[in-house]
């Protein structure tokens, strides 16, 4: 009967230590520099909050998979003014992690992005944008026991101004957004 309770309980041990290893959530906060690329002019960097959390997979030893949900304040800057166009959004990241180094990964995927509100100093401009977002995030972060730093380049590959919604010229916007955050592992 010992020797049962013995198995079954290393039997426990094993399948959470299994679990702990490969699902984990992590909960981040940063900051981010981001811009409009494309036909715009007189534009600069704007710096704003990265806040969320993402939830991972480790597939194996040096690959994993993670997706999030992230709120990020992105936009521009307008040069020679102390104006910003501020675009907030609900990113849901989906990447692919490589460790190319014990806690040194590089990552690259997709993030859909949600438009929550725009607006040009307290002028609501929502309606003069599209409200989905679609950037290819790549990035690396390195780990220090269960705290993650993270570095990320999210290119936009939509435009996110809708065409004819008062702008006053025919072009083009895609988001350009440079993310630092810091994490924390917590095994599921």
């Amino acid at each position: 009967m010992k020797k049962m309770i013995m198995i079954a309980a290393m039997m426990l041990m094993s399948i959470g230590a299994f679990a702990q290893s490969n699902v984990y959530i992590k909960p981040m906060v940063g900051g981010s520099l981001a811009t409009l690329v494309g036909d715009v002019e007189n534009n600069k960097m704007k710096i704003g909050l990265v806040v969320g959390g993402e939830l991972g997979y480790n597939l194996s030893e040096n690959m994993a998979l993670t997706a999030g949900v992230l709120y990020s304040m992105q936009g521009t800057g307008v040069k020679d003014h102390d104006e910003n166009i501020n675009m907030d959004y609900l990113n849901v990241p989906i990447l692919f992690n490589y460790y190319v180094a014990p806690g040194l990964a590089i990552k690259a995927g997709v993030q859909p992005g949600f438009l929550l509100s725009s607006k040009w100093d307290d002028e609501d401009m929502k309606d003069m944008n599209e409200t989905f977002d679609l950037s290819i995030p790549l990035g690396i972060s390195y780990e220090i026991s269960d705290f993650v730093i993270d570095a990320r380049y999210n290119l936009g590959v939509t435009n996110v101004l809708k065409e004819n919604k008062g702008w006053t010229w025919d072009g083009k916007a895609r988001n350009s957004v440079i993310m630092l955050t810091l994490g924390y592992k917590i095994p599921l």
